[in-house]
């Protein structure tokens, strides 16, 4: 190792011990060599970490890092308790990185203040991307979308790939696509551009953006929480600027729930508006097309292309409420929505809807029996192909009978008709989820309680089969959540505009 600079007295056994803890992914050791406290940061290309906690909750749920030798290290003292270290490395399966760190000593001991940290380059992210390209698949010369970059979720048929669906196994058989979806085709024919195809959670059944075989991609907003899903990657992309609109679908909220997590717009349209031809389905009574992006307007373009004709106007006189979803969500994000309405100053009328516990045992029924009759032959014949958590969701799925699925596909039509009859012409008003996105570091079980609070909100437009648009317009402990609208069938670019207005 090439040394430049002077170590100030004790600080190169600090460093060693540091280095070797990272190597052996000692997260104790580590911790005690971070300086305690909530001024001390550590930052990546994923963004900055602040505080002590935060840091040692990420290193928690890291796994390791790749093997690396230091080769050179450079060493400025700052002041008689302070030092400048910068190491470069090289990583045992090739590639370089650097490392910048401030020491600083307290009490006799030697600790990491600040730390930057610059890995080796990716070519892409795996847990975001699946296929990528520059482009991937070039749109027409001109049009509306020229330029607009999109991530395709790996559901979608894209003439010469495979569909993925987010499993290893399935993506090895599958067949290579002759031809693209009609939401994929109508996006090209406008001028835009697919970068590549980007993950989604295992067929699009679970809402968390885990996925147990390729990763967690990053939350673009807080990098300390999950991303949400299952439109995972394209929001993933779009929210750290690798593509202008994610094409994805939602089924339960699988839109809406990343896009709230990410700060970003998301657009779930009327079910059966846009054509779901070459789109893998998970549950067709509920499956819709839809969008999520940076901007208002970028959603809005999507959305004139992919649903042309007459739009459904609304009743905006008025905001929509219902206290029995105000009462399903955290406190903080209820104060936070009431503060919201509150300065917007739009008038407001309660409205009642059927019980979101109804609404959400519907969905779940329907749409486990629909999942099953899917996949379930396939997944039948390839025992341990699926994660944990969504193996266990499409268990449950078998075990729903004839009979059990007859009484709820009743039930589903009769709510169907109470909330689009509770809503009217009118436009209801929630957040969009019941808070802020979990920690990367939750359990299985608390992440599995936000889906099932999740569900009870979500479930108002999946029932109804209604547009609901998410507009991050809330922003609870630091981290983003949406505003979600809700509009009569066949209204979606109608609430995208009113939300535009409620900026």
């Amino acid at each position: 190792m090439m040394l430049t600079g002077v170590w100030p007295d004790g600080l190169e056994p600090a460093f060693t011990a540091y280095e070797d803890a990272l190597m052996a992914d000692d997260t104790a050791a580590l911790d005690a060599l971070f300086a305690p406290g909530p001024e001390t940061l550590r930052g990546d290309d994923t963004g900055l970490l602040r505080g002590h906690d935060r840091i040692s909750a990420f290193r928690g749920g890291r796994g390791g890092v790749a093997r690396r030798v230091i080769t050179a290290v450079d060493v400025h003292q700052l002041a008689p308790d302070a030092a400048l270290v910068v190491g470069e490395s090289e990583f045992v399966g090739g590639g370089r990185g650097l490392q910048t760190q401030l020491w600083c000593r307290t009490e006799g001991r030697w600790r990491i203040r600040t730390a930057h940290v610059t890995g080796r380059p990716k070519a892409f992210d795996r847990s975001i991307w699946r296929v990528v390209g520059d482009p991937l698949v070039h749109g027409a010369a001109d049009g509306p979308l020229a330029g607009v970059r999109v991530a395709v979720k790996d559901l979608f048929a894209v003439a010469g790939h495979v569909v993925g669906a987010g499993n290893p196994t399935w993506e090895r058989s599958a067949p290579v696509s002759t031809r693209s979806a009609s939401a994929v085709q109508v996006l090209l024919d406008a001028g835009a551009v697919v970068t590549g195809i980007a993950r989604t959670d295992e067929f699009a059944y679970a809402l968390a953006g885990r996925n147990a075989h390729f990763g967690s991609p990053p939350n673009g907003a807080d990098p300390m929480r999950i991303g949400g899903g299952s439109t995972s990657g394209s929001a993933s992309a779009v929210a750290l600027g690798e593509a202008d609109l994610g094409l994805g679908t939602d089924t339960a909220g699988s839109l809406r729930v990343p896009a709230s997590y990410q700060g970003l717009w998301g657009l779930r349209t009327t079910h059966d508006a846009v054509p779901r031809d070459g789109v893998l389905p998970l549950a067709q009574s509920f499956d819709t097309v839809g969008w999520i992006a940076r901007s208002s307007s970028v959603l809005a373009a999507a959305a004139a292309i992919s649903l042309p004709g007459r739009c459904t106007a609304v009743d905006d006189e008025e905001l929509l409420v219902s206290d029995a979803l105000l009462a399903a969500v955290e406190p903080d994000t209820r104060a936070a929505f009431d503060a919201w309405l509150q300065r917007h100053g739009r008038a407001v009328r309660r409205i009642e809807l059927p019980a979101l516990d109804d609404l959400a045992e519907t969905l779940r029924v329907v749409q486990a029996a629909e999942a099953w009759r899917n996949d379930g032959p396939w997944i039948a014949e390839h025992p341990g192909a699926l994660g944990d958590d969504v193996a266990a969701r499409f268990a449950t799925a078998a075990t729903i009978t004839a009979a059990a699925e007859g009484a709820a596909r009743v039930r589903l039509e009769e709510l169907r008709t109470l909330v689009r009859d509770a809503i009217g012409g009118g436009v209801l008003c929630l957040p969009s989820v019941p808070g802020p996105a979990p920690l990367r570091t939750a359990s299985g079980d608390a992440v599995l309680r936000t889906r099932a609070a999740t569900l009870r909100m979500t479930a108002v437009a999946g029932v109804g089969g209604l547009p609901a648009v998410s507009a991050p317009l809330l922003t609870v402990d630091g981290a983003p959540v949406g505003v979600c609208l809700v509009g009569p069938a066949g209204s979606d670019r109608a609430i995208v505009e009113l939300a535009e207005t409620l900026l």
